[in-house]
């Protein structure tokens, strides 16, 4: 097993005042060559978005977008007419393909709202560009991984890739196992909430871990916590 740390300090940071957010992989004015990307996962922000405020209308193709709102709302514009809500608890995954234009904005006049957005590179170029929204049973979370992402289960969001997103909330001293669905993937682990040892390597809250050669994870959680774990390709 192959690791690679990534603390949540060690982040680039932009404050424009409206916007608070956390690079953790070189993005708009933060660059850092040895961060570029893990593998197929190629950006992943840990946004803040003042009541009201958000991103204007802006174009994206040939990525795969997921949006996981950690609290408050985020209401999302496309110019394919999609005009949605994405409430906390909801994922939402965008395929920009050959090219899409969207905006999205904290949807609360009364609160920020938090939020995950995550790039992926895609299998397959140029395709129709698909929008897609699915809401956790937050039963399916406790104290297990819960896919969320795949190219293969219904009961997930579909991606254009050989990718596999699960999330989970932890209590105390809980020991599981994550076992990847192809053994030359990666899997990055970002610590959302709490804490866990990984290898022998202790995450804080908004820590992260890219784990190689591997087929399976040990994950022990000191703290409740709540995890997100992707496993991607590991491109070249």
């Amino acid at each position: 097993m192959k690791t690679i740390l990534h603390t949540a300090a060690s982040r680039g940071h932009a404050q424009h005042g409206w916007l608070n957010s956390w690079h953790t992989f070189s993005f708009a004015d933060y660059y850092n060559p040895e961060r570029m990307h893990f593998g197929a996962l190629r950006v992943l922000n840990d946004d803040t978005v003042a009541a009201g405020m958000g991103f204007s209308a802006h174009p994206h193709s040939n990525m795969e977008i997921i949006s996981i709102p950690l609290s408050g709302d985020l209401h999302h514009k496309d110019n394919t007419g999609r005009d949605a809500i994405i409430k906390e608890n909801d994922v939402q995954i965008m395929s920009a393909g050959s090219g899409i234009i969207h905006s999205e904005t904290n949807a609360n006049q009364n609160r920020q709202v938090k939020f995950l957005q995550i790039w992926v590179m895609p299998k397959e170029k140029n395709i129709q560009p698909r929008y897609q929204q699915i809401t956790l049973n937050q039963n399916t979370l406790n104290n297990q991984l819960a896919t969320i992402v795949a190219p293969n289960n219904p009961d997930a969001l579909w991606i254009n890739q050989d990718a596999w997103f699960s999330m989970g909330k932890f209590s105390k001293n809980t020991a599981i196992t994550y076992k990847l669905n192809n053994p030359n993937n990666g899997v990055y682990i970002f610590m959302i909430e709490g804490n866990a040892i990984i290898n022998n390597i202790t995450l804080n809250k908004r820590d992260a871990i890219g784990v190689t050669a591997t087929d399976s994870i040990p994950l022990k959680i000191m703290e409740g916590a709540q995890i997100l774990l992707m496993e991607v390709p590991m491109l070249a």
